[in-house]
């Protein structure tokens, strides 16, 4: 069913971007898009959204604004332009679905809340298939009353649900990422270690499906791992990110968390020594054989 037509912006039409963008005018809603490079708007523009130059001249006039771009500081550059700050006006809610610090939306919630501009940290699980199926999980931090408001226009690409309040989304995306990132690398080991001892790693995923190891990582990575596809669903470099963002937030609380610790360390030196930074981050696939003499 149709929602409620809304005069949306997004900003960031990368690989999760553009998809999220098209359920959004699938959905009815009037779109207008911006990116930093702008031929990633073309296909988007050829489906009847409308593009504009700059990132203030596409916000301008819209009910909800929504990022998708690569982290925390990326979204406060926005803020501190003079040009696209001047176009926020009372009334409008600022949904940021880009994965960053809790910290930063928090205060970024808090700088908006002075223009009477309403925001949500809300980032997204599921990588560029979930976006593509509008199936995403959406993790909503903020005021009740503004998720309320924007709950149709989320439920176009994927499944809403408020977690708390500003910030606590960016906390149980990292939550999300710590989960994803140790269990890829369990499924990695798993996968080298059927290889090597002779299994067939598909019929050791189909052996596995419905029972406490099955998980939607072990069926895709590990396909992608067998396969040796790694392009980008979900970049390592983003994966490495969200990890040391992890961690920040655990030595605020005085917490150790030595497994988040141990793929962190393993997804930088991927990411920094075998130039896997845009690789999909079932490349660490690729770090643990190096790491067995296999490359």
């Amino acid at each position: 069913m149709m929602s409620q037509q809304r005069k949306i912006t997004l900003l960031g039409t990368g690989l999760m971007g553009l998809p999220m963008s098209r359920n959004l005018m699938v959905a009815g809603h009037d779109l207008t898009v911006w990116n930093r490079s702008p031929e990633r708007t073309a296909p988007l523009v050829q489906e009847g959204a409308k593009k504009m130059s700059t990132s203030a001249e596409a916000i301008e006039g819209a009910e909800i604004i929504i990022t998708m771009l690569s982290d925390g500081y990326a979204t406060q550059a926005l803020l501190n332009d003079a040009n696209f700050r001047a176009n926020l006006s009372k009334g409008m809610i600022w949904i940021d679905m880009s994965s960053a610090k809790p910290e930063h939306a928090r205060a970024q919630s808090s700088d908006l809340a002075t223009l009477e501009v309403a925001h949500l940290d809300a980032p997204v699980s599921g990588g560029t298939k979930g976006a593509e199926e509008a199936s995403l999980a959406i993790m909503a931090g903020g005021d009740q009353a503004t998720f309320d408001a924007v709950v149709p226009v989320l439920q176009a690409m994927g499944r809403p649900v408020r977690v708390g309040p500003s910030g606590a989304g960016q906390l149980c995306k990292l939550a999300n990422q710590t989960i994803v990132a140790v269990t890829i690398s369990a499924v990695a080991e798993a996968t080298l270690l059927a290889e090597k001892g002779g299994a067939d790693p598909a019929a050791l995923r189909a052996a596995l499906k419905g029972g406490f190891a099955d998980s939607i990582i072990l069926q895709q990575h590990g396909a992608r791992m067998s396969k040796g596809d790694f392009e980008p669903g979900g970049l390592s470099r983003f994966q490495l990110k969200d990890l040391d963002n992890t961690l920040a937030e655990a030595a605020e609380h005085g917490l150790t968390l030595p497994a988040t610790q141990d793929v962190r360390d393993r997804f930088a030196y991927l990411c920094e020594d075998m130039d896997g930074a845009e690789l999909d981050h079932s490349g660490l696939y690729l770090e643990l054989k190096k790491r067995n003499d296999l490359t």
